[in-house]
């Protein structure tokens, strides 16, 4: 199928260089799956027109450094463009920022959490099964990082994915058509250290060493890129 990625942020200057960009990241992740995916890439962080969803096999939203609420041009575009491809139907996916941003624009309530970062590989309770999940274990362990969280789910939403740091980590919206995560399954394990290395001044020296420790704990991501590409196959 033809995906089509809205990137909505860079990966950090000084980690670009060994890592890439996040288009590649959610490339290779699909790929491995097993899965047989084409990609085209929507710059929209960079002002780039957004397509109209109708004419789109799948959309996957990608993460970023914004947050919902700054005030940049680009994000209220953004927020029409969810919209719109919710109301046609169009498979859609949102990762971190893109989790964040479908919230906000289907009626959540997305701020930057009191609980301050969130670094490295976390658990998450399963506490809902879509038929792409199907026989899920009770927990999924996936990276993340993030300040921002979801608070409030949109009415429109069932809470799949949860932890007591990240109440509303996974999100289903109820035209089946929808879906949303906070973790990253596309992030490398050396790529989620160095991304919690480079928080060391911004998060606790305590904080950064818990996460950088995490990666060498089971992974499930791979398992959730299993999910996710279920999920926009049976949509397509």
């Amino acid at each position: 199928m033809k995906l089509t990625i809205i990137q909505t942020g860079d990966v950090p200057l000084p980690l670009r260089g060994d890592f890439g960009p996040y288009p590649q990241m959610f490339e290779r992740m699909l790929d491995g799956t097993g899965e047989s995916f084409a990609y085209e890439v929507v710059r929209a962080h960079d002002g780039e027109p957004l397509p109209d969803p109708a004419t789109l096999g799948g959309i996957l939203i990608t993460g970023s450094a914004a947050g919902v609420y700054d005030d940049l041009p680009w994000l209220e575009p953004l927020r029409g463009f969810i919209r719109d491809a919710y109301a046609k139907n169009t498979s859609m996916l949102g990762i971190c920022f893109g989790h964040q941003i479908m919230a906000d624009a289907l009626g959540g309530d997305v701020r930057k959490s009191e609980k301050g970062w969130g670094l490295g590989r976390h658990a998450y309770a399963v506490k809902g099964r879509p038929a792409f999940m199907s026989g899920a274990k009770e927990t999924l362990a996936v990276a993340c990082s993030h300040q921002d969280q979801v608070i409030v789910a949109p009415k429109v939403a069932e809470v799949i994915l949860a932890s007591d740091f990240t109440p509303n980590a996974g999100l289903m919206y109820q035209n089946g058509k929808a879906l949303s995560f906070q973790p990253h399954p596309e992030f490398a394990d050396d790529y989620t250290a160095a991304l919690a290395e480079l928080r060391r001044g911004k998060a606790p020296d305590a904080l950064v060493n818990e996460a950088v420790a995490s990666v060498s704990k089971e992974s499930d991501s791979d398992v959730v890129a299993g999910y996710i590409a279920r999920f926009l196959v049976a949509g397509a």
